[in-house]
């Protein structure tokens, strides 16, 4: 499993004051991080509406990681925890973080 690709689904809730746009400094930041273990973010969405169930989430998107074991390295990283975290965690008020595999 830890050799096989993984995506990472994102629903993300931001803090109502400037949450937002400090998540957009926390992925810039991230950005180097994720592409040196060799992943890369995927298209981000804004949900409209659930029809099925209860989802409100203010950003979802995906990030294609090439291994399990190259996600621990980014999410593990020193440099990404010093660096690109805080303000991750300053932006957010709540969030979702899901491994997914694809269903062939």
């Amino acid at each position: 499993m830890s050799d096989q690709p993984i995506v990472m689904l994102n629903a993300l809730w931001f803090k109502k004051d400037g949450g937002r746009e400090l998540y957009a400094k926390y992925l810039a930041a991230a950005k180097p991080y994720i592409e040196a273990v060799g992943g890369e973010k995927m298209q981000s969405y804004a949900p409209d509406r659930a029809l099925i169930g209860e989802f409100d989430a203010d950003l979802v998107f995906f990030v294609k990681y090439p291994s399990w074991d190259a996600f621990k390295q980014f999410a593990f990283g020193e440099e990404y925890q010093q660096n690109a975290v805080p303000l991750r965690e300053a932006a957010i008020e709540k969030s979702l973080l899901i491994r997914c595999q694809p269903d062939d």
